[in-house]
């Protein structure tokens, strides 16, 4: 080695920190964020420069695009050809910007978002209104800086004659900061551009009497004048745009959505796509047809309905489920003094305004130095007019050119200036005409040097120009409003009969968690039995619900945990088939098990409440609306103290009676109305005292003093007990004895615990579960009427091994 290695030791995230902030600071300032002043990006900028410098005008035919991506390239932008290629993309495209900077020719994509053509077929040049963003750049108006090769001069800011920032917006993503900032109405911003010239104290109110709200090039609804408020206040704030759409009738009694305006940013072919998509899902009934009719005469999407088809319905559902409404979030920041700030619309405006008043000033100084040169060049060809044969005899008499011009110095009191603007004098300027006209223009130009020193000492003449000048441009360029502004976001409600048809159908779960629904065509065309379902061998169905497709299922467990299901999600099937396992639908846990499944079709419904039964007696009731949920996974349904259990949970109208019988032979009877309403996640108060080893085995409404309590034990002993032999009592007692357990030697035992109680007021045929064994069915009227303290009868025949697992009602 020649030299020596020096090496420095140096902390990783000094370094580190360093360089992204290095980073940081060229991301935000020189490609993402906008200037506040013209509202381009760096790139905007260099392309509209670029065509600007190379004649690339209006008023010139268009050129290939590869050749403005390949000056603006090697000049000004060392980037890909493609990024700056997708800047001008954009500028043309009419369905993103208010107004288009670049006047594109051939194949610039479209609303599709299909592609744009490559570079070496399109062809462009500046619009029209983009030679407003360069004009009188020539004149000084605005500082340049070396390019990043030091062999040229860019722009640091266009002069920008209208309010581009607002006007045309901007989006974009840097480091740590984002922007997004809409399109406004060019009418409107320079009316409040005047406004606030005219009032420098002009406040939000007044600026949203002006500029009513954002602009899109797409057109549609939009929606939440709160948003907008605050947005212009803060810089930060949430609207909706929706669709514009209309309800058409047609033959036959039908009817079809028609949308002739869509969303800003949203992809048409997409949109087309999600809605047939959701017709070909049927996830809403009576989409019959959905076409993309959009051509020359703009944009039409058409949603053809079925017959009786619920058009505002369907309207709703998509404007939901679809793109058809979107939110829009501003964000708008942008860079003031080489910083990224947020900012209101006022400061927007005013950092504009300023930016105005800086490019008149300077252009102004700029005119005001050419006319005094040309003013000092015209006195001095008037006076040599007025002495010209002497003039000539000098000139002459010189010895050459330098001569010439020294002796008119030296003798008439010329300027250098003059003296050469002599010399070159051509000979036809010296006829009569021509002296009366450069008298003239001598005169013109000595008003135009008043009427600039007049603008350059008068800020008030300034603004004055300034707002001319805006006024010639909001005539020349202004557009009525796309956009239509709804002050208030409309809520979308979207009825279940619109995404479902309603169809009354069969319900079932079994023992081992097996669900489905089935048709009452698959069941009748089964045979009509429900003993005839499919199950797997040694299940067993423990709920059969007779329900309708657009009901709801609140599926709870014993674990104080609920679901909501809506009966039209629940898979499928035949009568005869299985189904499926539950955890395929709701996130059941394994070892939780489901209690009760309570079928609901309203949430609202004014008296109707819940109430919990829990192992250890405990009592809860609560508002049924409280239930209501869009959320798919378990739910607290109800607080559990250490090792309690939910029993059982039945739906009430607060006008009945509760009655609860345990495991050991108790039961109590009390008014529902002692139960207050609760929140959803309480645990309730105590229904009935129970001894230690005791446990409630089933809870009943009932009323009156009709029916019968029927009660059954695990050895298969079972009684029915008049309902009048349970008196109402008060909650929270110890009740009243409703089966008495025989005990001895040398007595048949009648069992050593309820399995399960019943209140009966009409013939129920009852299944029972035996293990080992096979289930057995009997009615309650084989079951014989004996007092409330009785013993029972055997009602089913267990051998010595057997036990009696549970016993459930057939329908």
């Amino acid at each position: 080695m020649a030299e020596a290695e020096q090496l420095m030791s140096a902390l990783l995230e000094e370094v580190v920190g360093d360089r992204f902030g290095r980073y940081s600071k060229y991301i935000i300032q020189d490609r993402a964020i906008p200037d506040v002043r013209d509202g381009l990006k760096p790139v905007q900028r260099r392309i509209l420069y670029a065509m600007y410098e190379a004649g690339n005008t209006a008023d010139k035919p268009y050129r290939k695009s590869a050749k403005t991506v390949g000056d603006v390239m090697g000049n000004y932008h060392p980037h890909g050809d493609s990024s700056i290629y997708d800047g001008m993309v954009r500028m043309a495209q009419p369905w993103k910007m208010g107004h288009t900077l670049i006047d594109g020719h051939g194949n610039w994509g479209s609303l599709d978002d299909d592609p744009p053509a490559a570079m070496r077929y399109t062809e462009a040049r500046l619009s029209q209104i983009a030679g407003e963003l360069l004009r009188d750049i020539e004149k000084k108006t605005v500082p340049f800086r070396d390019n990043f090769d030091n062999t040229l001069k860019e722009p640091v800011v266009l002069p920008s004659r209208f309010p581009n920032l607002l006007v045309n917006g901007v989006s974009g993503i840097s480091s740590g900061f984002a922007t997004e900032i809409p399109t406004h109405n060019l009418r409107e911003v320079i009316d409040a551009c005047i406004a606030l010239i005219d009032r420098s104290d002009l406040t939000l109110e007044d600026i949203m009497k002006l500029i009513k709200g954002p602009d899109f090039p797409t057109g549609g609804i939009i929606m939440g004048e709160e948003g907008i408020r605050e947005a212009y206040a803060t810089g930060k704030g949430r609207i909706y745009i929706r669709a514009k759409a209309a309800i058409e009738e047609m033959k036959g009694a039908r009817q079809q959505i028609v949308i002739t305006e869509i969303p800003f940013q949203v992809v048409k072919s997409k949109l087309v796509t999600s809605i047939e998509n959701i017709r070909l899902d049927k996830k809403v009934e009576g989409i019959a047809e959905v076409r993309d009719e959009s051509g020359r005469n703009g944009l039409r999407i058409v949603i053809e309905l079925k017959k009786d088809a619920d058009a505002q319905g369907i309207l709703a559902y998509l404007l939901k489920k679809t793109d058809l409404q979107v939110n829009y979030n501003f964000n708008m920041v942008a860079i003031v003094n080489k910083a990224p700030r947020q900012m209101g619309i006022k400061e927007i405006l005013k950092a504009y305004i300023d930016h105005q008043k800086d490019v008149v000033t300077k252009r102004s100084r700029y005119d005001l130095e050419k006319a005094e040169d040309r003013a000092h060049v015209l006195e001095g060809l008037v006076k040599a007019l007025n002495i010209l044969d002497e003039v000539i005899a000098e000139i002459k008499a010189s010895k050459n050119r330098q001569d010439a011009q020294k002796n008119l110095v030296s003798k008439f009191a010329f300027t250098d200036r003059q003296a050469d603007a002599i010399l070159v004098l051509q000979l036809y300027r010296l006829t009569n005409l021509e002296i009366t006209s450069l008298t003239k223009e001598l005169q013109e130009v000595n008003k135009l040097l008043d009427y600039l020193k007049s603008i350059l000492g008068s800020e008030k003449k300034l603004l004055g120009v300034i707002k001319d000048e805006l006024l010639d441009i909001k005539k020349k360029y202004g557009i009525d409003r796309r956009s239509e502004i709804q002050s208030e976001v409309e809520e979308l409600k979207v009825n279940l009969e619109v995404m479902v048809n309603p169809e009354d159908v069969l319900v079932t779960v079994s023992n081992e968690g097996y669900i489905k629904r089935t048709s009452m065509l698959s069941f009748i065309r089964s045979g009509g039995e429900v003993e005839a379902t499919g199950l797997k061998e040694g299940d067993y169905v423990r709920f059969l619900l007779d329900v309708n497709t657009i009901e709801n299922l609140l599926i709870f467990t014993k674990n104080g945990q609920y679901y909501l299901l809506p009966v039209h999600q629940i898979p499928e099937f035949k009568w005869k088939d299985n189904g499926t396992a539950i955890v395929n639908v709701i996130p059941i846990a394994k070892e939780d098990r489901i209690v009760n499944i309570i079928p609901v079709k309203n949430f609202d419904e004014p008296g109707k409440t819940l109430v919990f039964f829990t192992k250890k007696g405990q009592v809860k009731r609560t508002d049924l609306k409280e239930y209501m949920t869009n959320r798919s996974i378990g739910i607290a349904a109800c607080k559990l103290n250490g090792g309690d259990e939910v029993v059982d949970v039945l739906q009430s109208d607060e006008t009945k009676e509760i009655l609860l019988v345990t495991k050991n032979g108790m039961s109590i009877r009390f008014k529902e109305s002692e139960v207050n309403p609760m929140g959803r996640v309480s645990s309730g108060v105590r229904g009935i005292n129970l001894n230690e080893d005791d446990e409630v085995v089933s809870a009943h409404f009932v009323e009156g003093d009709e029916g019968e309590i029927l009660v059954i034990s695990d050895r298969g002993y079972a009684k029915r007990s008049l309902l009048l032999d349970y008196p109402v009592q008060g909650r929270g007692g110890k009740g009243v004895l409703t089966f008495e357990f025989k005990e001895g030697k040398r007595v048949k035992p009648n069992g050593s615990r309820l399995i399960k109680a019943f209140y009966v007021r009409d013939a129920i045929e009852l299944k029972a579960l035996i293990q080992p064994g096979d289930p057995l069915t009997f009615s309650t009227e084989q079951v014989a009427i004996e007092d409330r303290k009785s013993i029972g009868r055997p009602v089913i025949k267990l051998e010595k091994n057997a036990e009696l697992m549970n016993v459930l009602p057939l329908r």
